[in-house]
């Protein structure tokens, strides 16, 4: 059993930056996915970037030229670099990895607040 745990949210003005961390608990096979979701008050959650394994990646277009997502695979760990962040941006962010069988695995999720 993988358990994630997310850090790095937080209070922040408009136009500034945060890096979220996801760290798992225990060694990640590959090949596997992972992946940075959002939920803003009141709306369904929202995937905003992937990684595979290998390193390509994904993005929603609303992030793009933003977020940088990436890992660390000898650390079994994931990140999100959020720049020019607006307050839409605001949210709970949550980590996922999906294995190489497609089980899912979530972080208890980090609050972002972007004021404007």
């Amino acid at each position: 059993q993988v358990q994630l745990v997310e850090s790095g949210g937080g209070l922040v003005q408009a136009g500034g930056s945060l890096r979220l961390s996801c760290a798992a608990s225990a060694r990640i096979v590959s090949p596997n996915i992972m992946a940075w979701y959002r939920q803003a008050p009141g709306k369904q959650r929202e995937l905003v970037a992937t990684i595979s394994s290998d390193g390509r990646t994904n993005y929603v277009d609303s992030v793009k030229g933003r977020f940088t997502i990436s890992r660390d695979n000898a650390k079994n760990t994931a990140y999100l670099q959020m720049n020019s962040l607006k307050p839409e941006d605001t949210g709970v962010y949550y980590c996922n990895y999906r294995d190489f069988v497609r089980n899912d695995y979530w972080g208890q999720g980090t609050q972002v607040t972007v004021s404007s």
